[in-house]
C-alpha cells in the first residue's frame, strides 16, 4: 500500500486571523479560499509540497455531528483542547522566534523532550495546538 497524508482539517473561528497566521507567519501558500453561506474554508500548505494541505474550516462542520455535539466542540476549541497538529522544521529556534513575534500564544518554549525530540508549541488564532518538532540528521 502506498499512502500519503493529503489533507488534514483544523477548525478556525476567524478566517482572516487564521489566514494571517498560516500564510504570513508560517509562510504557507493559499491553495483554495471558498466561501459558502456566510462561512469560509481556506486550504493552505507548505510551499513546494503540493500534495500536503491543511483545510481551515468553520468549527463543527462535520455533517454527522448532532446539535448536542456542536457546542461541545466549540467549548473545547475555546479551551484550546480540541485540535492539534505537529509540524517539522530544521531550525526550531528561528521558527520559535518568528511565531513568537506574530503574537501567538506560547504553550511551550523550545525544549529537548525525554523521548528525544526537541520541540516547542503555540496556539493558533482558533486555539488549535501547533507543535513544532526540530528535524535533525537522524529524524
Amino acid at each position: 500500500m502506498d499512502l500519503t497524508i493529503h489533507f488534514t482539517f483544523l477548525p478556525h473561528t476567524d478566517a482572516e486571523a487564521s489566514l494571517a497566521f498560516y500564510r504570513d507567519t508560517l509562510g504557507f501558500e493559499v491553495r483554495n479560499d471558498v466561501g459558502y453561506d456566510g462561512m469560509r474554508w481556506l486550504t493552505v500548505g507548505p510551499v513546494g509540497q503540493p500534495g500536503t494541505s491543511i483545510v481551515l474550516e468553520p468549527p463543527a462542520m462535520e455533517p454527522g455531528l448532532t446539535d448536542e455535539e456542536r457546542p461541545v466542540i466549540k467549548g473545547m476549541m475555546a479551551g484550546g483542547s480540541y485540535a492539534r497538529i505537529t509540524l517539522a522544521t530544521t531550525d526550531l529556534d528561528a521558527t520559535f522566534e518568528r511565531v513568537l513575534a506574530s503574537g501567538a500564544e506560547v504553550v511551550q518554549e523550545p525544549i529537548k523532550q525525554p523521548y528525544g525530540v526537541r520541540d516547542c508549541a503555540f496556539r493558533d488564532p482558533a486555539g488549535n495546538l501547533i507543535r513544532f518538532n526540530e528535524l535533525t540528521a537522524t529524524s
